[in-house]
C-alpha cells in the first residue's frame, strides 16, 4: 500500500503539472542544454540529459522542498546527471571527436558584420571556457552565463560560498592568462 502511494506522488504530479513542465522547458530548456553541453561536449548527449532533467523534475516535483528556486533545482539535477554520465562506463569506452558550438540566431539589432565579429569573439571565449577544468568551467558558466549569485552557486554545487568565491577568482585568472597568451602569440 505504501509503495503505491509513493509511486503515485512521484509519477503523477498534481493538477497543472504538464503546464508547469511546458513553462520550465520554455524558460530553462536552452540554458540547461547549454549547461549540459559544457560538461559532456556532445550536442546529442546534452539534449538527452536536458530531456532527462525535465522528466526527473516532472516526476519528482511533489518531493521538491522549495528550499531553493526552481531554476536552482533544475540546474542541480542537470549537473548531477552530467556528472553521472561522465562517470558512466559508456563515457570510458567512447572517444569524443571535435566539438560543436551552439548556433545562435543573429540579433536584428546588429549588422551581419557585427554579428560575425561578435560570434567569433564569443566562440573564442567559449572555447577557452570549455577547456577549463570542470570545477572552474562550471563556476564561470553558472556565474556569468546563467547569472547565479554566490549563494545559489554554493547550493547548486554543494559547497561553501567561500569556496565558490575562490574558484571564481581562480577561473577568472586562468581565463585571463589564456586569453592574454593567445593575444600575444597572435600579434607576433
Amino acid at each position: 500500500m505504501i509503495h503505491n502511494q509513493r509511486s503515485q506522488s512521484t509519477y503523477e504530479p498534481e493538477e497543472h503539472g504538464e503546464e508547469r513542465l511546458e513553462e520550465w522547458i520554455q524558460e530553462y530548456g536552452h540554458d540547461l542544454k547549454w549547461l549540459a553541453y559544457s560538461y559532456v561536449k556532445d550536442y546529442a548527449i546534452a539534449e538527452d540529459i536536458t530531456q532527462e532533467t525535465f522528466i526527473k523534475a516532472y516526476q519528482k516535483y511533489t518531493s521538491f522542498k522549495k528550499e531553493s528556486t526552481i531554476k536552482t533545482w533544475l540546474y542541480k539535477i542537470t549537473i548531477n546527471l552530467c556528472k553521472d554520465h561522465l562517470k558512466s562506463s559508456y563515457m570510458k569506452r567512447v572517444v569524443k571527436k571535435g566539438t560543436e558550438l551552439f548556433r545562435s540566431i543573429p540579433s536584428t539589432k546588429e549588422t551581419p558584420e557585427e554579428f560575425v565579429l561578435q560570434q567569433d569573439e564569443d566562440e573564442t571565449l567559449l572555447a577557452h571556457v570549455l577547456k577549463l577544468e570542470d570545477k572552474y568551467r562550471e563556476i564561470i558558466i553558472l556565474y556569468y552565463f546563467e547569472e547565479f549569485d554566490i549563494n545559489e552557486l554554493a547550493n547548486v554545487l554543494n559547497t561553501s560560498p567561500n569556496t565558490v568565491k575562490t574558484r571564481l577568482r581562480r577561473a577568472r585568472q586562468l581565463l585571463q592568462e589564456r586569453l592574454t597568451s593567445e593575444g600575444s602569440s597572435q600579434s607576433e
